[in-house]
């Protein structure tokens, strides 16, 4: 399968690095001109997107999303909803076709609810802390569709997080420790300003390089970034004062994510399902019509006993296997 990255590459481009109190931030910016037209959920959601649990009884694992508009829509892996029985987080990013409906998988992050808040859920606005979303990624890299598959790891990951901030929300909210620090972020995040033209960004923390999320258009990723910037600066505030990565580790990262090997296949909406694993790196992305519509990619964490799942062996079934881009 072609792609509009070359062998080895991503069609993203750094930019300058901005580094607070040990933490960076470098902007990615798209090296060609998008092609694929499509909104965020932010924006979609004021002309009349919605997302729904399935059904009265509600399925932990899967939600309804409608599209009225004209505007294909794309929920980013990792985003999160809010309302209805549970609060949860797209499993997989997911391309809606313009007036159309479909499942999508999730995973729950809030364990302690399950009773009707709202009808409809809304976009919170934020996506968990790296650390979350990582673990779901590592348990998610056979069956990316599978309902449930990495709903332990995730509530084992929202667990870990809260015992290591102190604070404990009455339903094991992911949001309501987001809310408890939210002082603490803002002032964080206000030294990680959106770029002009950026579409995606890379975070360092504690001397080593730990995600990238990117986008390929630049209007969509300027409604993403308040969302992914805020699950950042949760992990960014606790990290603050650490060392920060050293000179070239940005590269070094985005080059393990390129040449990481890649797994396709279906994915809920619009185009192919992208799973990446290498030495250093795993992550997940989307691909329409050859063009990468999405990336996301984590620093892989082997441990085991502290709430993170190794990565599974080295195998795809029954998907297809490929080395490059």
């Amino acid at each position: 399968m072609s792609t509009q990255a070359t062998a080895g590459t991503l069609p993203f481009q750094m930019g300058e690095t901005t580094t607070h109190r040990g933490i960076t931030i470098t902007p990615l910016f798209p090296a060609t001109d998008p092609v694929a037209a499509y909104t965020s959920l932010a924006d979609a959601s004021t002309k009349g997107f919605t997302v729904t649990e399935v059904d009265e009884a509600g399925d932990v694992g899967e939600l309804v999303a409608t599209n009225p508009t004209d505007q294909r829509v794309l929920i980013y892996d990792g985003e999160e909803v809010e309302g209805a029985k549970q609060n949860r987080i797209v499993n997989v990013s997911v391309l809606v076709e313009a007036g159309s409906t479909l499942a999508i998988p999730v995973s729950c992050v809030e364990q302690g609810r399950w009773s009707w808040r709202s009808d409809t859920f809304q976009a919170a606005g934020r996506t968990p802390s790296p650390d979350i979303r990582r673990a779901k990624a590592q348990m998610l890299h056979l069956e990316p569709l599978e309902r449930g598959r990495a709903q332990d790891a995730v509530w084992s990951a929202v667990s870990a997080k809260e015992a290591e901030r102190g604070f404990r929300s009455a339903s094991s909210a992911h949001g309501d420790l987001i809310e408890h620090q939210r002082p603490q972020i803002e002032d964080m995040a206000r030294h990680f300003s959106l770029q002009p033209g950026q579409c995606g960004m890379l975070l360092g923390a504690d001397g080593r390089m730990v995600c990238m999320d990117a986008v390929s258009r630049p209007d969509v990723f300027a409604r993403l970034h308040p969302a992914l910037l805020t699950g950042y600066m949760l992990d960014g505030a606790h990290l603050a004062g650490r060392p920060a990565p050293p000179d070239g580790a940005a590269a070094q990262f985005l080059a393990a994510v390129a040449g990481a090997e890649r797994a396709t296949g279906p994915t809920a909406g619009l185009g192919e399902d992208i799973r990446l694993q290498g030495e250093r790196v795993v992550g997940s992305g989307l691909v329409l019509d050859g063009e990468v519509i999405q990336v996301s990619a984590f620093a892989r964490d082997e441990r085991r006993g502290d709430g993170h799942q190794a990565l599974p062996p080295r195998i795809a079934r029954p998907r297809t296997r490929q080395r490059t881009w």
